[in-house]
């Protein structure tokens, strides 16, 4: 029995026919992202404030607790207390007298210019005080108000340096100030300026004219 004829080309047809293209790839999704790693907790910057010679956590001042926290004062206040352990001859009620001053300077218009104040003047006095020093020469002035001497004796190899003014019966230490020119010192109701030979004074309030006598 003969096969139809139209079977070889039904066969031709198919295989002629084009293999169709495959489906598109579909891309594989990308990895979940990485989260950023979160740099564990930075530590404080900075070293850590070095303490006072005394205990922190007694405390009970407000000028004891301003030194706690500023790293300028508590310097002052252990060199303050290593000073004070070389000065075998010191006062201890001097010492003591000198706590409460600086305690009370709460009732200061500025607390801390008050507290910083008090511990330089307490190292200027230990310094100057001390054994075998070597007092500078005395500077003497001729004033706009001659009614009392005016004088000057400069501490610049100390630590801070310093100068102790007098004025008749009233004596005080001054520190150096920033100046454009000459030499100024001072300190709180204090101020002199020395410029091209001539010193501007206010002493708490009284004003002089003064120029070192040759």
């Amino acid at each position: 029995m003969k096969l139809p004829l139209s079977c070889p080309a039904f066969i031709l047809l198919v295989a002629c026919t084009p293999t169709p293209p495959p489906p598109p790839a579909v891309p594989a999704e990308p990895p979940p992202a990485m989260s950023p790693k979160v740099p564990s907790a930075a530590s404080p910057t900075g070293p850590a404030l070095a303490p006072p010679s005394f205990d922190c956590a007694r405390a009970g001042s407000a000028a004891e607790k301003l030194v706690c926290g500023d790293a300028e004062l508590a310097a002052l206040d252990r060199q303050l207390a290593a000073r004070y352990a070389q000065a075998t001859d010191a006062d201890p009620a001097v010492q003591r007298g000198w706590v409460k001053e600086r305690d009370a300077c709460w009732k200061a218009d500025d607390l801390r210019l008050c507290v910083l104040e008090a511990y330089r003047t307490r190292l200027v006095e230990l310094a100057i005080g001390a054994p075998g020093r070597v007092v500078p020469k005395t500077v003497e002035y001729r004033c706009s108000d001659n009614r009392k001497p005016f004088t000057m004796v400069y501490y610049n190899d100390i630590d801070p340096q310093a100068a102790v003014m007098t004025w008749g019966n009233d004596q005080a230490i001054v520190f150096p100030q920033p100046a454009a020119s000459g030499a100024k010192y001072g300190r709180v109701g204090i101020e002199y300026w020395e410029h091209q030979g001539e010193a501007s004074v206010d002493f708490f309030g009284n004003k002089l004219s003064c120029k070192p006598v040759p």
